[in-house]
Parts: C-alpha cells; sequence; structure tokens
C-alpha cells in the first residue's frame, strides 16, 4: 500500500488538474473522481453577498499530516482506491480560482470512487486547520469552518 501514489499538499502554486492526474494515475486505472473546490464570487445561501477575495492561510505540517490521515482513512474504506490527492490552496485568491482538490483512483467508476472522493473533501472541511478571510464590498471577515478536533484524531 505504501507504494500507492499519494500526493499531500498546502501550496501557494496554481493547482494543475492534469499534474495531479498524470501524479496519482496508475495503468490499472479506469476511474478518477476530482473534487475542485472553488472561490465563489457570489453567495446566494444563507447570507447573500459577494465576495472580492479570500485569503487562505494554514499550519502547514500539521494541515499536511490531516491530509494523509484523510489518505490512509480513504484507503481503509475503499480498498480499490489506489492514486489520491489532497491539495489546498493558500494566500490570495479570486473568484473561479480552485482552491482545493481532492481526487482518487480506481480501477473501476463502480467501486467507491465517488464516494471516496466525497468523503475526502468532507473530512478535509471536519479536520484540516485551514482558517480562511473573506473580503467583499462591505469588508472582511474570517469564516469559521467546521473544524472540531476530537481527542482520537
Amino acid at each position: 500500500m505504501n507504494d500507492l501514489p499519494t500526493i499531500i499538499s498546502i501550496t501557494e502554486d496554481e493547482l494543475d488538474l492534469n499534474e495531479l492526474l498524470e501524479q496519482i494515475s496508475l495503468p490499472s486505472d479506469g476511474a478518477v473522481a476530482i473534487f475542485t473546490g472553488l472561490v465563489r464570487g457570489t453567495t446566494r445561501r444563507k447570507n447573500p453577498h459577494e465576495t472580492d477575495y479570500l485569503e487562505y492561510e494554514a499550519y502547514q505540517p500539521m494541515a499536511e499530516a490531516k491530509m494523509r490521515q484523510i489518505a490512509d482513512e480513504i484507503r481503509a474504506r475503499w480498498s480499490t482506491i489506489e492514486g489520491i490527492a489532497i491539495v489546498q490552496r493558500i494566500g490570495k485568491l479570486y473568484p473561479c480560482t480552485p482552491t482545493v482538490v481532492v481526487a482518487c483512483a480506481s480501477p473501476h467508476r463502480d467501486t467507491g470512487v465517488f464516494d471516496a472522493a466525497r468523503y475526502g473533501i468532507d473530512r478535509l472541511k471536519e479536520i484540516v486547520p485551514v482558517w480562511k478571510k473573506e473580503v467583499g464590498p462591505s469588508g472582511e471577515e474570517w469564516l469559521e469552518g467546521d473544524y472540531i478536533p476530537k481527542a482520537v484524531e
């Protein structure tokens, strides 16, 4: 299992989906599910508003350790998952810019690859310490996510 491709990264660099796909895909893979989060310029749910940009910050060593934990959890739940990429951008990001990628590769699409990618992004939001400040026409605000550390994490 240690020889399976795993990309874990907190980066200021632009996310290149084709490069990530190339890095996590094996000749045995026939399916890759990719979740990509974007900066919204317009929020319509709950408190509708406009966003000029987001500023993301993370404590890289801890965040990457938690991301590696998520990759391990994915492989423990879905034994068919081969390659995994979990990459979070930090810095100043504008609307329509990719902020996060969770990608899972598997030999077939019907072996949990969609569920694994969904689990990856949901778990990232739950346990990875990444902070974001939203800046818009009405000011700026640090947004709280769903991160709730537990003793077992």
